[in-house]
């Protein structure tokens, strides 16, 4: 037994495996066994006390590994567990020592293999202590429960190279050795060429003839170690019906319904799961695989980055310098963090250097530097244009490179290579340059850009060179369908390849194409194209609403165009983005700043302030942003959401918001977090005379910010008229403080604190609603845990109060009695309420003679909504009775999900031909069948009936009914019917 076998932490599993009779047992044999092979006693009393994990550290700490191995397993056998003697001579002589060489033959020679390696040698092959820590955290062994770990980063970060270590590690005993017996790594871009096969002779294709070691390798299913390196590029949703799932690991199977069972744990439970992918796909899987750990690569630190160009050129200062360049560039430097690109902008520098070209042009974009690469790897040393040849090669690459991209392809076979024009004889130049790079672990010969944000250039480049229509494969779109497919708001896999495109058409790119290829080049094709694009864009509605604000901006932040830039923003007068990088702030505050014509900003800021403190260039182009406020006069509706700003970044936004030349009109600030320095936001409401509407809903207002916000509200100089605290924390005693705004703030006309816990501090707001100089319109208190006593303080309102005419008292407990009483004040003619919903209260069959009172008593009463009450058909009956009255007004009924059948159904018809008032009824979410939808449409079909929308949805009926419903719809224009 080799002897980092018998590990502390390889013994604790053993021993793990006894039970507590097994387990004190040992230790009284463990006395005797010592004292018969004359060892060095280990005090009795700690042994007795001992567990499990304490009797390991004593047993290595006192002992040498082949003695702990013959007394720990002498005294197995004397307790009759050879079963764990046997499971640990397999561990050394079984299919996993066959296993382990196969992997570290298999792992060393790709690493020496890849010619990129060599590039940074001061990667190690060796896990660092950080990487050791990562792995510890995703498979932690106080946690054995948990099963499934993300490995996740940005493309290239390094996720490949850290898996090839562990691998490496555990092949040689160092990482993992009582953990998992087996550990296989599916690369997911191979595994992607494999069409049906089974879970089986996926792990042993590469290693065994035959699937003979399948027994011994599922035998301990708890001992293995799945890894599926790039999940992202099966484009799989994880979504298979449970039905279609696998558990037999030996049956033949489409290849995702083999990997969806693994990853969904139909097949093997037991093992354990480790998934690397992008952190778009990570958001995408995690919930599918049962709450995994997550741990985050984030590539070369800026040390690492600065050694990697200090190792490039021969002068360390020169490196240095180069290294200054991409410093000064956010985007760059941010992309440097991915080990391959920062080889690439080492070598592509270090080429632009010795032939004396100006770095600060190189390093402009992010489109300069990766264009200059390519086109240098192309140009022979020491000459300054590409041979006939080379360009040859060039153009074949970027074609290649398009119809991967339309392909969602990143692998290629020789045969790919030969329909771009590219011969056998040019896949070793190829290869010698860097331009591809050889893929390992397949049978037949396949090939990878460099990286795939090379790929995307060469596929930019691609359009400039030729013309769509001349490629081999159709499929491959013109330049506005690139556009059309990679600029939408979902997730792209091809995330440069616009901006690449637009960076392209800025002059001095043209220049740099221009001198290259000294031909005619598609430049106005392509502009064309984009211009056709973004006009097509802002034309639709629908489009506008795919449209990814922020994809714009890099890829108008790219081109570098001003005159283009401010024609760009200026076709659109509603965005909405998500900022999630330092990097976004400075693209954004580019295009934004150049912005006239926005009348509506919808944004989040995310995991980008993530301290209280922010740098000098963050707090530059956060000013850059919201200087919008001001210098945008159309700009009238602003909204925050989900985001974090610290004291310097919600000071710059209350600064802009102050001043006069804002003239913002709605502020909606939701489920934003506030700092210490919020008194300076709370004053804007007293220095901002046009903002009128102020929606603070799921922003936590702590009692001291409540304050803050009435003494505004107090003050003469706020103008707000609506005002939304939807679900921010407000108690009971904060009641106190809107009695007084109330009492005094003659401008607010709408106020809605639902899901508050008011409770009884209510009955503090309903003597201001009281008072005759109240002027409150609308009152929302949905979920506000309404206590008994406040009923009969809101009858008081509703018959004291002429000016509210909006109640909203959704999901509050309304008994009977409560009920009752409301419905006495409600059906009186003092009573000027124009809109009560009720909306999941309580309400039974019994109540609806209440609210059929208030129907008949009330004439002011436009909309009722009395949705998702157990009301069933009896409770219909004396509503459509009421309905019928010639004092009964209503407009707008809400039954929404409240147990009614068919039977209603005929007392519903006969309000629809009936009642000269009604406009909208929701009858969604109701078990109605064919014959019940049959009488209602007969009376949709009625002379007299003035019914404008009904709630019914449609999806679940039968089709019958469903084209039923849709023939009455297309029979009456002025009839929709909608599921809402």
């Amino acid at each position: 037994m080799a002897s980092s076998f018998f590990s502390e932490f390889g013994l604790l599993w053993y021993l793990k495996e006894l039970s507590r009779n097994e387990f004190n047992i040992f230790k009284e044999k463990l006395k005797q066994e010592t004292l018969h092979l004359g060892l060095q006693q280990i005090p009795w009393a700690n042994v007795k006390k001992a567990t499990r994990e304490v009797l390991a550290t004593l047993l290595v700490k006192h002992y040498k590994e082949t003695q702990a191995w013959d007394v720990t397993f002498t005294i197995f056998q004397k307790i009759n567990r050879e079963d764990l003697c046997q499971k640990a001579k397999k561990e050394c002589t079984g299919y996993t020592k066959t296993y382990r060489a196969h992997v570290k033959e298999k792992f060393s020679e790709a690493w020496f293999r890849d010619p990129v390696m060599h590039c940074y040698g001061h990667v190690d092959k060796e896990l660092t202590q950080k990487e050791r820590k990562c792995l510890e955290f995703l498979f932690a062994p106080k946690e054995p429960r948990r099963r499934t770990g993300i490995l996740t980063g940005a493309q290239g970060v390094g996720k490949t190279t850290f898996l090839a270590k562990l691998m490496l590690a555990w092949a040689e005993d160092k990482l993992y050795q009582q953990k998992f017996s087996y550990i296989f790594y599916l690369c997911c871009r191979e595994v992607r060429q494999v069409t049906a096969t089974s879970l089986a002779a996926l792990i042993c294709r590469d290693w065994s003839d035959s699937l003979a070691p399948i027994a011994e390798i599922t035998s301990e299913p708890e001992r293995l170690l799945f890894i599926l390196d790039g999940f992202e590029e099966l484009m799989y949703d994880l979504n298979e019906p449970e039905s279609d799932l696998c558990s037999d690991w030996m049956a033949q199977r489409p290849v995702q319904v083999v990997l969806s069972s693994l990853l969904r744990k139909k097949m093997l439970p037991e093992s354990s799961l480790l998934v690397a992918t992008v952190p778009g796909y990570t958001r995408f899987i995690k919930d599918r695989l049962g709450h995994p750990r997550i741990q985050r690569l984030l590539g070369f630190t800026e040390d690492e980055m600065l050694l990697s160009f200090s190792c490039m050129f021969r002068k360390g200062w020169r490196g240095v310098k180069a290294f200054h360049f991409i410093r000064s560039n956010k985007q760059l430097f941010s992309m440097c963090q991915i080990p391959v690109l920062c080889w690439a902008a080492c070598t592509c520098l270090k080429q632009e250097m010795e032939r004396g070209k100006d770095l600060a042009m190189t390093c402009r974009r992010t489109i300069s530097l990766y264009s200059s690469f390519v086109l240098n790897l192309f140009t022979p040393k020491g000459a300054r244009c590409p041979d006939e040849q080379s360009l040859v090669r060039l153009k074949g690459l970027c074609s290649l490179a398009a119809e991967g991209m339309w392909s969602n392809t990143f692998v290629f076979g020789e045969e790919d290579l030969r329909r771009n024009g590219l011969a056998d004889s040019d896949i070793p130049a190829l290869l010698d340059i860097k331009a591809l790079r050889k893929g390992g672990g397949t049978r037949n010969a396949s090939y990878t850009f460099l990286h795939l944000c090379i790929q995307e250039v060469c596929a930019a480049l691609f359009y400039f060179i030729k013309n769509h229509t001349d490629h081999p494969i159709p499929a491959v779109g013109c330049a506005e369908a690139v556009l059309a497919t990679h600029s939408k708001r979902t997730k792209a896999q091809w995330i440069f390849l616009p901006s690449f495109l637009f960076g392209l058409l800025n002059e001095k790119e043209q220049r740099k194409l221009g001198a290259f290829f000294g031909a005619h080049l598609c430049q106005e094709e392509v502009r064309q194209a984009v211009e056709q694009h973004l006009r097509g864009v802002s034309e639709s509605e629908r489009l506008r609403g795919q449209l990814n604000f922020l994809t714009l901006c890099y890829c108008l932040f790219e081109m570098e165009d001003e005159a283009f830039v401010r024609w760009a923003v200026d076709l659109f007068q509603e965005v909405s983005f998500l900022i999630t990088d330092p990097t976004d702030l400075m693209v954004l505050a580019y295009c934004l700043t150049r912005c006239s014509a926005l009348r509506k900003l919808d944004f989040s800021i995310q995991n980008v302030f993530v301290d209280t403190s922010m740098t000098g260039y963050q707090l530059l182009y956060w000013n850059n942003i919201c200087s919008m406020l001001t210098a945008n006069e159309n700009l009238g509706e602003l909204r925050v959401s989900d985001s974090n700003l610290p004291g310097p970044a919600l000071v710059t936004l209350s600064n802009h918001l102050k001043h006069p030349r804002c003239r913002l009109q709605k502020l909606k600030m939701n489920n934003v977090s506030f700092s210490a320095e919020s008194w300076f936001f709370f004053e804007v409401f007293t220095q901002s005379p046009v903002l009128k509407h102020l929606d603070l809903s799921d922003t936590r207002i702590s009692h001291d910010d409540f304050k803050l916000l009435c003494n505004a509200l107090n003050n003469p100089a706020c103008n707000i008229e609506k005002l939304l605290l939807v679900g921010c924390g407000l108690l009971a005693d904060d009641c106190e403080g809107f009695k007084e705004v109330l009492m005094r703030n003659t401008k607010l006309k709408i106020l809605d604190l639902s899901y508050n816990c008011l409770g009884n501090g209510l009955s503090l707001l309903c003597e201001a609603l009281c008072l005759p100089a109240c002027a409150l319109q609308g009152l929302g208190l949905v979920d506000c845990r309404l206590r008994e006593p406040c009923w009969e303080h809101l009858r008081d309102v509703v018959l004291g109060n002429r000016n509210l005419t909006h109640l909203d008292l959704g999901i509050n407990d309304l008994k009977d009695k409560d009920l009752n009483l409301l419905s006495e004040a409600l059906k009186q003619p003092s009573c000027y309420l124009k809109s009560l919903s009720l909306f999941n209260c309580f309400i039974t069959a019994n109540g609806c003679q209440d609210l059929a009172s208030i129907l008949t008593g009330n004439p002011n009463l436009r909309n009722l909504q009395i949705g998702h009450n157990n009301i069933e058909d009896d409770g219909v009956r004396p509503l459509c009775e009421a309905l019928l009255h010639p004092n009964c007004h209503l407009e707008n009924l809400g039954l929404d999900a409240c147990r009614l059948t068919s039977a209603c159904c005929e007392d519903l018809a006969s309000v629809l031909t009936g009642s000269r008032c009604l406009k909208e009824l929701n009858l969604a979410g109701n078990p109605l069948d064919r014959c019940g939808v049959l009488l209602l449409c007969a009376a949709l079909r009625h002379p007299e009936c003035g019914l404008q929308t009904l709630g019914l949805k449609k999806a679940e009926f039968d089709k019958e009914t469903q084209e039923l419903l849709v023939a009455e719809e297309e029979r009456n224009p002025c009839l929709t019917i909608t599921h809402q």
